[in-house]
C-alpha cells in the first residue's frame, strides 16, 4: 500500500454479530468478516444479551484473523482500529471495546470509537462512490426509525425518530404473532410476495404535533386484535394477507414521511440504512416515490444493511479525519445518541 493510504481495522459487535474489517481510504472495502449468531438466537425467539456476548468472546479473535489474511495485511500495516461503543447490547459492546482497546494499545495505534448508527449511515459510502453529503438518511433497523439529516461526514441531525417501537421491532413482533419466527422482517418480507397488501386496512398512526415522527406501537397492536378478533369468530386467517398489508402500511408510513423531511429541508439526496433497508418493497417504494419528486436515492446492497464491520470502517475514517482519537477509559454506551461526540 501507498504511504499516504489509511487502512482501518473495525471491529463490530453491538448485537448479535461478531465483525472485522479492513477498510482502506474510507470506501474500499479489502474485507469483511461476519459470524452470524442468528440460528443461535432462533431458539429463543430474539437476541439473549447473555449468550450473544458469549459467543462474541469465542468469536471476537478468530473473525479478525480472518478479515486480516483475507485483506492480505497484518496488524503492522494498520493505521488505526475502530470500534463500535454504543448504541446496543452492554456486555457485546464491551467484547468488541475491550479488543479494540488492546490492539491499539499493543501496537500503539490510535483508537476511533464508532456511533452504530452512524455506522449503517455510512455504509452508503461504500458503494456509492459519488456520494457525498449533504443528504438525508432514513435509519431503520430493529431498534431505531431516525430520519437523519446529514451535513457533513461528521455532522447529524435527528429530524424525526420513532415514538415507540423502531420499525424492524414492530416487523419481528408481527412475525411472531402470525407465527413466522425469528428474524421476523426477511420473513415477512418474503411472506408480503403470496399476499395482497389491500386485503387489510390497518392504520398509519401520525403524530400532530412531529409530522417526521413515528409510531409503530399501534400498528403492531392492530395486528394483534385482528388475528384475536379472527380466532374469536373461528374466521381462518391468511398470514399471507397479514404480512402484506402490515408490511405496506409500515412502508407507506416511513416513505411519506421521508419524502416530506426532503421536500421540507430542501436537500436533493435520500439514503436508506439499516437491517430494515434490506427490505425489497421498501427499496422498490422509497425508489419510485424518489423518482417521482427528481430526487437522487442511493441504498446499500443487503449484506452491507445488516450489522456488518466494513461500514465502522468507513465511520472511523471520517472520524480519524477530522481528529478523533479515544483513549484507553473509552466505554460502551448502550444508549449512545446519534451525533454525542
Amino acid at each position: 500500500m501507498a504511504d499516504k493510504d489509511i487502512l482501518i481495522l473495525a471491529i463490530e459487535s453491538s448485537c448479535d454479530e461478531t465483525a472485522a474489517s479492513l477498510v482502506k481510504n474510507g470506501r474500499e472495502v479489502l474485507s469483511n468478516i461476519i459470524s452470524s449468531q442468528i440460528e443461535l438466537h432462533k431458539l429463543f425467539g430474539g437476541v439473549v444479551p447473555e449468550i450473544a456476548s458469549r459467543k462474541h468472546i469465542e468469536k471476537i479473535n478468530e473473525v479478525i484473523e480472518e478479515a486480516l489474511s483475507e485483506a492480505g495485511v497484518t496488524f503492522d500495516d494498520i493505521t488505526a482500529v475502530g470500534v463500535t461503543y454504543g448504541p446496543g447490547l452492554v456486555g457485546a459492546l464491551l467484547v468488541g471495546v475491550a479488543e479494540a482497546k488492546a490492539i491499539s494499545y499493543a501496537k500503539n495505534i490510535p483508537l476511533v470509537g464508532v456511533h452504530h448508527i452512524e455506522g449503517h449511515i455510512c455504509a452508503n459510502y461504500i458503494e456509492n462512490k459519488d456520494l457525498e453529503p449533504p443528504f438525508l438518511s432514513m435509519v431503520v433497523s430493529g431498534g431505531h426509525t431516525h430520519l437523519v439529516r446529514v451535513d457533513d461526514y461528521n455532522q447529524y441531525t435527528i429530524l424525526g425518530r420513532t415514538r415507540d417501537d423502531a420499525a424492524g421491532e414492530a416487523f419481528d413482533k408481527v412475525a411472531r404473532v402470525i407465527g413466522l419466527g425469528y428474524p421476523g422482517g426477511p420473513k415477512i418480507d418474503a411472506l408480503s410476495n403470496e399476499g395482497n397488501a389491500d386485503a387489510i386496512d390497518f392504520p398509519k398512526p401520525s403524530i400532530e404535533d412531529a409530522p417526521l415522527d413515528f409510531s409503530f406501537s399501534g400498528l403492531k397492536s392492530a395486528v394483534l386484535n385482528h388475528v384475536n378478533v379472527c380466532n374469536m369468530k373461528g374466521i381462518e386467517t391468511n398470514k399471507a394477507d397479514i404480512a402484506a398489508s402490515f408490511q405496506k402500511a409500515v412502508i407507506d408510513v416511513i416513505v411519506e414521511r421521508t419524502i416530506l423531511a426532503a421536500k421540507s429541508s430542501n436537500i436533493q439526496t435520500v439514503c436508506l440504512a439499516g437491517g430494515v433497508a434490506a427490505n425489497t418493497s421498501l427499496r422498490k417504494r422509497m425508489k419510485k416515490a424518489c423518482e417521482a419528486e427528481g430526487l437522487n436515492f442511493y441504498f446499500p446492497s443487503p449484506g452491507l444493511c445488516t450489522d456488518n464491520a466494513a461500514m465502522i470502517g468507513t465511520a472511523a475514517y471520517y472520524e480519524y479525519l477530522a481528529g478523533v482519537r479515544h483513549g484507553l477509559d473509552l466505554n460502551a454506551v448502550p444508549n449512545l445518541k446519534i451525533g454525542q461526540r
